[in-house]
């Protein structure tokens, strides 16, 4: 694993993966790699006019592609169903998890949840119960969330999931992060109480040049704040190439395990895939199963783990 890269990614031919976020950053380094080796790649975004952008671009980049767009609002729980009904597949190897928004100043969903925790969280957990039928009748399909190590900013608080008694925009993001890994936990505790041989993992991409960090101040106007992080990327920041080689890793590595999380080799920084540290708290079951509860509850999706 020390030196691998997406040389090392195994052929993907006849295979159809979907790829939220896939318009920019890391989502369009994992779609274009994923296409690169054979698969069928369907690009979920927000935006049609940047989605159509980076389909356009991914044709120059890889001109055998087998690429789709697909509009996704994980913001909008109705935009969330009318996509699962209507993707053009009726099986399902790979699902990415990726697309999110960090740090922004508060703010909800179409449904009224607080946004990171809405977009992060709440979007990826309806769009997974909804194309689980299609996973579950796929022989060795995986469902890839991309979370963060900002999960160490803060456990989740299952007395104000929308952060409704205090919004800190950086402890909404780690607690959406947290999130994240507490529903890959659970997803593959239950998965393999139900036999089923789909895998449910996570991944990060360290510190990786993304639109993510220059978003929230975007968003403000708060240009000094923007230009901070405009800087931090050009310094410090790996590329969004080697940034989404963990998310690529745990998409098709033979060898990753259910609820493995992989980021970085360097100091969970920087380099190569690896296997990361994560909090203790993001491997709580009692916790685990709350949170699977009431993320039902707000999305009104039941998971159902029994294939067709």
């Amino acid at each position: 694993m020390s030196h691998w890269s997406t040389r090392d990614i195994p052929g993907q031919d006849g295979r159809t993966a979907v790829v939220t976020g896939a318009n920019s950053g890391l989502g369009y380094v994992t779609a274009r790699e994923l296409a690169r080796k054979g698969a069928r790649v369907v690009l979920a975004c927000r935006s049609e006019a940047r989605g159509r952008e980076a389909l356009e671009r991914l044709a120059r980049e890889v001109p055998d592609g087998d690429v789709a767009l697909r509009l996704l609002d994980l913001g909008d729980l109705a935009s969330v169903r009318t996509f699962a009904a209507g993707l053009p597949c009726e099986r399902l190897d790979l699902l990415v998890n990726n697309a999110g928004v960090m740090a922004l100043p508060y703010g909800t969903t179409a449904d009224g949840f607080e946004t990171q925790f809405g977009v992060n969280h709440l979007g990826h957990f309806a769009l997974t119960g909804l194309l689980l039928p299609a996973l579950l009748t796929t022989p060795g399909a995986r469902v890839v969330t991309v979370s963060s190590m900002a999960h160490l900013l803060g456990n989740i608080d299952l007395r104000d999931l929308n952060s409704e008694r205090k919004y800190r925009r950086w402890v909404a993001y780690g607690r959406s992060k947290t999130a994240n890994l507490l529903f890959t936990h659970e997803l593959a505790r239950r998965l393999a109480a139900a036999g089923s041989d789909v895998t449910a993992v996570a991944a990060h991409p360290g510190y990786a040049a993304t639109n993510l960090q220059t978003a929230g101040p975007r968003a403000e106007g708060r240009r000094g704040a923007e230009r901070f992080m405009e800087i931090g990327n050009r310094v410090f920041a790996q590329p969004a190439e080697a940034g989404a080689l963990p998310a690529l890793y745990a998409a098709t590595a033979p060898d990753v395990t259910p609820d493995s999380f992989t980021g970085p080799s360097r100091a969970m920084w920087r380099g190569a895939p690896a296997p990361s540290w994560r909090a203790p708290w993001t491997l709580d079951d009692r916790a685990g199963e709350l949170l699977w509860a009431e993320s039902e509850r707000l999305t009104g999706v039941t998971y159902r783990m029994k294939g067709g």
